[in-house]
């Protein structure tokens, strides 16, 4: 059957993710159209085939015991000069991608591996871009904000032409979050007017 690279993931929802494609692909990156937007789980992991069906049963079993969880957006960062990325922050919810994270590469599942640095949940908005569009994507989305409740995630696959299609999602087991009045305007993810 062969091998499949996998990923899982937050998908970060309508109209922040599409917003948020759009101004990647408009600073120069050339993979911005094959990654939707997400907060990243499980980064590409090759695994056989034949192994899938555990996968998803083990992403069932962690999904079923999560709970929804506020996720707020907030300004840029970057992992420069460590690595070539702008990202945009995760400022609520990050100990919740965290634990997340590390229930879905647990030593006992079909999935267990260790990462290449430590976990850092963010968006990526630029990667591996010239220097001068780095630095723009940074400026530009230094006031970006976008708010939502998180209901679950997201089993995705890599095609051969290197564009990632989600495979299943997986709601949590939870009722949902409701986002308090005062947060309500950011619902629709704000940009900087430039």
């Amino acid at each position: 059957m062969g091998t499949v690279t996998i990923g899982v993931s937050i998908a970060v929802p309508e109209p922040h993710g599409s917003l948020l494609q759009e101004r990647r692909a408009g600073f120069g990156d050339a993979a911005a159209h094959g990654i939707p937007t997400h907060v990243t789980l499980l980064p590409p992991t090759e695994v056989e085939a034949a192994a899938l069906p555990a996968v998803e049963a083990h992403l069932s079993g962690v999904a079923a015991a999560g709970r929804p969880f506020r996720m707020r957006l907030s300004g840029t960062g970057t992992f420069r000069p460590l690595s070539p990325v702008v990202y945009v922050r995760v400022a609520e919810g990050a100990d919740a991608c965290t634990r997340l994270q590390q229930q879905v590469r647990d030593a006992s599942g079909p999935v267990a591996r260790e990462l290449q640095f430590p976990y850092h949940p963010h968006v990526t908005v630029a990667h591996g871009i010239e220097d001068a569009a780095m630095d723009r994507a940074f400026t530009e989305l230094a006031d970006y904000e976008a708010l939502w409740s998180c209901t679950g995630f997201a089993l995705y696959e890599q095609g051969p032409d290197g564009v990632w299609r989600r495979l299943r999602d997986y709601a949590f087991g939870g009722g949902p979050v409701v986002p308090t009045q005062a947060s309500a305007p950011l619902e629709q993810g704000t940009l900087p007017a430039h």
